[in-house]
């Protein structure tokens, strides 16, 4: 085993320093084919390099070098940004606007808070008071069918429609939730003029306070916000 490991590390030693390799295999009873040799060898000549070069041109004449990924030239996309028109609604320009509010009576404990932030809103964003109606209906279901009469008087610019739904025992609550999101899509649609969902739908009342100017904020004013923008986006930008 010795004699083996001194042959080995003594066949390494000798490759690495270029000297007689035959004669030393040939002295221990160890035979290598010449072309085995010749790839083992780092002997130095002036014949090329067996490394594989890499280059774009290919192995011959014709060929193409599988090895080699060539760059491409990014092309110019025909696409310009800089000639896009970007449309945004904003929450500066509310001179002439004109907003409604439609609110549930039920969960009073919950939808008023939420109607005094959206009013808070308006006033904070130079909408005057005379310029906001409020409407109150009995319950969540009612919202949409006045929402859309109101949006269909041409009076509006935005409303904001308010309600609190908590979910009971029974399957009521995804009933009237289900009902009252399609009502106000719907006065929207049929209208043409922004409904802005501002209904809360929670697992239990602290949900709903907390959302009600609690810890989560108030819900109310969000609606009223996104009701002037997209009341400014429909005023200066969608007109027909």
């Amino acid at each position: 085993m010795a004699s083996s490991a001194t042959t080995c590390s003594s066949v390494l030693h000798l490759l690495h320093n270029d000297t007689s390799t035959s004669s030393l295999l040939s002295s221990k009873g160890m035979h290598l084919r010449s072309s085995s040799l010749s790839l083992l060898s780092p002997r130095r000549t002036s014949s090329p390099s067996p490394m594989i070069q890499f280059s774009p041109k290919g192995f011959g004449s014709g060929s193409t070098n599988p090895l080699f990924v060539a760059t491409t030239e990014k092309k110019k996309s025909p696409f310009q940004t800089e000639a896009v028109r970007q449309l945004t609604g904003s929450v500066t320009k509310t001179e002439g606007f004109r907003f409604a509010i439609v609110i549930a009576k039920f969960n009073e404990i919950v939808t008023r808070p939420l109607m005094e932030g959206a009013l808070d809103t308006f006033q904070k964003y130079s909408v005057r008071e005379e310029d906001v109606d409020v409407v109150w209906v009995p319950g969540c279901f009612e919202i949409g069918l006045v929402a859309e009469k109101l949006g269909k008087s041409g009076k509006y610019n935005g409303i904001v429609c308010i309600g609190a739904v908590v979910r009971g025992d029974t399957t009521h609550y995804e009933e009237v939730a289900n009902s009252t999101a399609s009502g106000v899509l719907s006065a929207g649609f049929n209208s043409g003029v922004p409904c802005i969902f501002g209904v809360l739908t929670c697992e239990n009342m602290d949900q709903a306070l907390n959302r009600a100017g609690g810890k989560v904020g108030n819900k109310g004013s969000e609606a009223a916000l996104t009701a002037i923008e997209m009341a400014s986006l429909f005023g200066y930008h969608l007109k027909e």
